[in-house]
């Protein structure tokens, strides 16, 4: 089935009284309270495929887009109303919950909440390729460096031997000899097989249309053709060498935590279970007498 599919469910005595299929990793099932979230954030509860036979269907909907993105499955509608919406995969209080909500719905959480992700690495490590003669310190965050001759990009996270996001570096000279030879069409169409990836340019977009070698609007069309050719590989352009030092880092940090193991805020293990061992009283120290006898006392015959 690829559709997009609500019915009722056939537990009567379920506090939870709608079943949804979701087209994605061969049809996956939940049980929820409400058939579309309107206010809240509806919880699903996964279940096994209901018979096919005897369903109440509700709704049965065409699916325009159905993607698993990191800790979140992107569900598109072919409708014209309430057709965005998305299955978040989170944790809370040891176990693990699937929450589905729409726009209108996300924008009532916290800002935080509002895009699905993952928590990377306390310490991530960025690895730098050997090519790279003055490269970034990131002397302002917590992060491990190491030097590899990378196959693709500048600076790279690597996951088990495998690059998973690599960020190319580009200076304005370097951008525009790149555009002129064809090289950087190559390195874009290698960076497009990773699963995150990104051009970080230190400079003006600007100073492109002005660049005195050229022809007016050569290198923008050029630009323009390549980010047409590789959308999945967005072309950035930072005003100064630090500001392009700061989006690699939080971008490749970003791409550990969707693409990287996760790990959980707070510890996965369940509470410990028996009786507290209970406290010990200490006992109460009196002060000792000193022989004197009290004004208000009677006297002692």
């Amino acid at each position: 089935m690829s559709d997009f599919i609500v019915v009722r469910n056939p537990d009567s005595e379920s506090s939870l009284p709608f079943l949804v299929h979701v087209p994605i990793d061969g049809g996956l099932w939940f049980k929820t309270k409400e058939a579309w979230p309107r206010s809240a954030r509806v919880y699903c509860h996964p279940v096994d495929a209901p018979p096919s036979h005897g369903l109440d269907v509700l709704e049965c909907i065409p699916v325009q887009l159905c993607v698993r993105r990191g800790p979140a499955i992107d569900l598109i509608l072919a409708r014209a109303t309430n057709k965005r919406s998305q299955f978040v995969f989170t944790a809370s209080r040891w176990r693990s919950l699937i929450l589905w909500q729409t726009t209108k719905v996300s924008a009532l959480a916290r800002p935080g909440a509002r895009i699905p992700y993952a928590r990377a690495s306390a310490q991530p490590v960025i690895c730098i390729d050997t090519r790279e003669k003055y490269g970034y310190r990131f002397a302002e965050h917590d992060v491990v460096r190491t030097r590899a001759a990378l196959p693709v990009g500048d600076y790279a996270i690597v996951l088990e031997k495998t690059c998973v996001a690599a960020v190319e570096r580009k200076t304005l000279e370097d951008l525009t000899s790149s555009i002129n030879d064809g090289r950087l069409n190559f390195a874009m169409a290698e960076l497009a097989a990773l699963k995150a990836a990104a051009v970080v340019v230190e400079g003006a977009y600007s100073a492109l249309l002005r660049h005195q070698y050229t022809r007016p609007g050569h290198l923008v069309d050029m630009l323009a053709r390549l980010q047409v050719r590789y959308p999945m590989v967005p072309i950035v352009f930072m005003e100064s060498r630090k500001f392009a030092e700061e989006w690699t880092y939080r971008f490749l940090r970003a791409a550990e935590a969707m693409h990287g193991p996760v790990e959980l805020p707070f510890s996965a293990a369940p509470p410990p279970q028996g009786t507290p061992e209970p406290k010990r009283r200490r006992a109460r120290r009196t002060k000792p007498s000193s022989g004197l006898r009290d004004a208000s006392e009677p006297p002692v015959h």
